[in-house]
């Protein structure tokens, strides 16, 4: 097939696995396409966790036979039982003759076995296909399956000259409506989000998700000492409080029966952000919206925990040198030891400027 169509497809494929943004964690966001002489004939998508995977619901919308045809998966089809039977052995029941694959899946159940399915029966299969746009788009997945550990995503919202707030500490808004209302898809598609007890005690936010149809992320409060009020607002819906050793033993047990998860992490004076993002990870968050103010940002940057930052910057100046950052602690010595952001993206977003791309730690110098 040549190559314009052959990437059509695909592109299709991608365009399908997004639409199970927010909804499939822990696992992957899959499309599959079937094509038959040209054309498709079905397509699907991974909808939910515990649901059929995207080869599966193409099936289901076949409007023709299927035998001989080709299909396009932006993931390797699964070779093992799960919460659903296995991909590879539906293609090869369901007469496939020839597989397009955009990226092999790392995780160890499956890490090219379903490939080998494929191929033991006489399927012809060819990987690689668009593979960068296919890993792309399942950063959360490659991380969590590889290290299982949150993918990070750090947002600020900062003026020109990059302040959060006045030195009164009034925050609302910096951004637009546009841009408020992007965050919000963010806070759909991230499992958790975490912010610090300072931005709890001042603002009393509830961190949940304003969409229609939209998912509450898991709420994740960083609180060495249990300063959080019992009536504050996070405590409304699912949250963990992430605290430190010698922690009030009293408070603790009032939040565990109202329903809390308190993580206790290792030393006495701050939380211990790697533990945290460890325990985290086996309580199966695999990706965190990070909201924290300027203390809690340049702690998790200092560990090397963000992934990915997004930057949303309205046009306006504040000023004043009390003013608080989007990333506060004692910041760099020497300019050359900044974070630099790769694979950069710019959109404007009605009149504010989204600034996003991923965190490179490889020049980091301590």
């Amino acid at each position: 097939m040549e190559r314009g169509m052959l990437m059509k497809f695909m592109e299709r494929a991608i365009e399908l696995a997004k639409k199970g943004a927010g909804y499939v964690s822990t696992n992957p966001m899959v499309g599959a396409v079937i094509v038959k002489n040209g054309s498709i004939i079905g397509e699907g998508y991974h909808k939910g966790y515990g649901l059929a995977h995207a080869e599966v619901n193409a099936f289901e919308n076949c409007r023709e036979s299927p035998v001989g045809a080709e299909m396009y998966v932006t993931l390797e089809p699964c070779s093992h039982y799960g919460k659903t039977p296995p991909c590879a052995e539906r293609i090869v029941k369901e007469g496939i003759a020839k597989v397009y694959v955009g990226t092999l899946d790392t995780n160890p159940k499956v890490s090219g076995k379903g490939i080998e399915i494929l191929r033991n029966a006489g399927i012809e299969v060819i990987t690689g296909v668009m593979e960068k746009e296919c890993r792309d788009i399942n950063p959360i997945f490659f991380k969590y399956i590889e290290q299982r550990m949150p993918y990070v995503v750090l947002k600020s919202a900062m003026t020109l000259d990059g302040k959060i707030a006045s030195y009164t500490g009034d925050s609302k808004w910096v951004t637009r409506e546009d841009s408020r209302r992007a965050v919000q898809t963010m806070r759909h598609q991230l499992k958790g989000i975490m912010a610090g007890i300072g931005t709890v005690l001042a603002d009393d936010p509830f961190l949940n998700c304003r969409i229609e149809g939209g998912i509450d992320p898991i709420k994740i409060i960083v609180d060495s000492r249990l300063r959080i009020p019992l009536e504050a607002n996070v405590l409304k819906g699912e949250c963990i409080i992430a605290t430190a050793e010698g922690c009030p033993e009293s408070k603790k047990e009032q939040l565990i029966k109202m329903g809390v998860t308190v993580i206790e992490t290792k030393g006495r004076e701050h939380v211990d952000l790697k533990e945290l993002m460890k325990r985290l990870g086996e309580m199966k968050i695999d990706s965190i919206l990070l909201e924290g103010g300027g203390t809690l940002n340049s702690s998790m940057l200092s560990a090397g925990l963000v992934d990915k930052a997004v930057f949303f910057i309205a046009p306006k100046i504040i000023g004043g040198e009390n003013a608080k950052t989007p990333v506060e602690g004692k910041g760099i010595r020497l300019m050359r030891n900044a974070l630099p952001l790769e694979n950069t993206v710019f959109k404007k977003i009605g009149e504010d400027i989204m600034i996003y791309g991923d965190v490179s730690y490889v020049h980091r110098d301590n």
